[in-house]
């Protein structure tokens, strides 16, 4: 009997029988936090949080614009000199130098929600202390301290940067600068009320409540999301826009959110990294050159009031007016601010929101650099047409349109910052060129205070030579951040 053949088993794998075998097979879909923010779009959210990180604009800018106000008054009531009322801004702005570097690199490590929140503790604490200072020494070591905590509050600005789509960052950080200018008014209101009645200690006690309510509020809005996204948490940036999506009433894209590739946060080199070497240097030269302008308006206008510096007939005025008086040989010159001084300082403050709108128009529309330079520039001018000889009327206008033009350099500024460094060293990039900052500040109340008095035409030539440098070095940026999207690494 034949025996039958059998043939040979071929052996096939599963996947090959698998109806599926024969299509490619698909990749799931991913996108990143800038994806999530570009789609959920703007909302009740991006609303919530304007209001409570601008607000925080209103408690920096009490604190602040304070020692303006104080100055006179501390000046009659311990018998200071020139320097030592000078020393007073100085040191508070040394404080906030110092600690704006160490603020920025923590931010980067720890999260900027919870450096904020230290800062405004650190801040309301000293300053309520400041209230019972009991001699000249003790003010300037607590204005000092104030001065450390005031220096983290830019991190509510690097949050809202962070929150905000591409397209809505020119318009919502520029608005930003209304808080400031409440925060300005509702001191220098105050300081007219109080001043004269109850007295300065009490213009401090007042001046720390709005610090001590946004405390309170901190807790409604959340940590970045490109912060924990940088650091591995992917689930808490999940969570935190998912909730902004249910906020605005919007949808998250499809997919799963991508983690990048970890990298090292906070460094300081990577400031100094081929790639953003020539930005970071100018853009400190800006820092630098801006807030010398700015605080030196606002010292030189106290001065402007408190001490007759116009037209120079400062002296002529003291030889008729007090003659061999001990007063006109007195270094220490006790003048309180009048209403009517008052009255100048709200309306040359009010020109801080005067060119916004316009200012929000060329950031959009001609792009953060070039927006810059022509605020510089004009800054410049106006500073030497302060010298001037002109009437009561004509130095409150120019007073006014120089408010104006410093705060549109410092909200061009503050943007560039925010949006040209990566999501791992933003805080860092913005701490340390707040801090750099803070020498031109430390300076400022120098020349208006000091060297003022000495050539009124020498200091106004030095704050326009300044602003000179920088309109220069805004216009030779090497990066344009208009209409760019943040970056998430180096």
């Amino acid at each position: 009997m034949a025996t039958k053949q059998t043939e040979p088993v071929t052996t096939i794998g599963l996947e090959e029988l698998s109806p599926e075998s024969s299509e490619p097979q698909k990749e799931s879909k991913t996108y990143t936090v800038e994806e999530a923010v570009e789609t959920i779009g703007f909302g009740r959210f991006h609303i919530a949080l304007f209001l409570i990180m601008g607000s925080t604009g209103v408690a920096e800018a009490m604190e602040i614009m304070l020692i303006a106000v104080v100055s006179p008054v501390i000046r009659c009531e311990w018998h200071l000199e020139n320097w030592q009322v000078a020393l007073v801004t100085t040191m508070v702005f040394f404080g906030y130098m110092v600690f704006s570097i160490l603020f920025g690199f923590l931010a980067d490590r720890y999260g900027r929600w919870k450096i904020l929140l230290i800062s405004f503790l650190w801040g309301a604490y000293f300053s309520l202390l400041t209230s019972f200072s009991p001699s000249y020494i003790w003010f300037v070591f607590l204005r000092t301290m104030v001065g450390c905590g005031v220096s983290g509050h830019s991190q509510g600005l690097i949050i809202k940067t962070e929150f905000l789509p591409t397209k809505y960052r020119g318009y919502m950080l520029p608005l930003s600068q209304v808080f400031w200018l409440a925060g300005s008014l509702l001191i220098i209101g105050l300081a007219s009320v109080v001043n004269p009645t109850i007295g300065w200690r009490w213009l401090i006690r007042i001046a720390s409540i709005p610090g001590i309510i946004l405390i309170l509020a901190f807790k409604f809005i959340p940590e970045s999301a490109r912060f924990n996204v940088s650091t591995g948490n992917t689930q808490a940036a999940v969570a935190t826009l998912e909730r902004i999506a249910r906020m605005n009433r919007s949808v998250m894209p499809e997919g799963k959110l991508v983690e990048p590739a970890a990298e090292k946060r906070g460094r300081f080199a990577d400031l100094l990294d081929a790639k953003y070497l020539r930005t970071t240097l100018q853009i400190w030269v800006i820092w630098l050159g801006i807030s010398f302008a700015y605080y030196g308006v606002i010292l030189a206008s106290a001065e402007l009031l408190e001490r007759d510096l116009v037209c120079g007939s400062q002296t002529e005025t003291e030889m008729v007016l007090s003659g061999d008086s001990e007063e006109s040989r007195s270094p220490c010159h006790c003048h309180l601010f009048a209403p009517s001084d008052y009255k100048t300082m709200i309306i040359s403050t009010l020109g801080e929101i005067a060119l916004n709108p316009l200012n929000i128009l060329g950031i959009n529309f001609l792009g953060r650099r070039i927006s810059l330079s022509i605020t510089m520039g004009c800054t410049a001018l106006f500073f030497l047409l302060l010298n001037i000889c002109t009437s009561s009327t004509g130095l409150i206008g120019f007073l006014f349109m120089l408010r104006a033009l410093v705060s549109a350099n410092f909200n061009t500024i503050y943007i560039y910052t925010a949006e040209v460094y990566p999501t791992t060293m933003r805080a860092l990039g913005m701490g340390i060129s707040g801090s750099l900052c803070r020498i031109g500040a430390m300076v400022a109340p120098f020349i208006s205070q000091v060297l003022m008095s000495a050539s009124f035409l020498g200091a106004l030539c030095l704050f326009s030579s300044v602003c000179v440098v920088c309109a220069i070095s805004a216009f030779t940026l090497p990066i344009e951040t208009k209409g760019r999207a943040l970056q998430q690494a180096k």
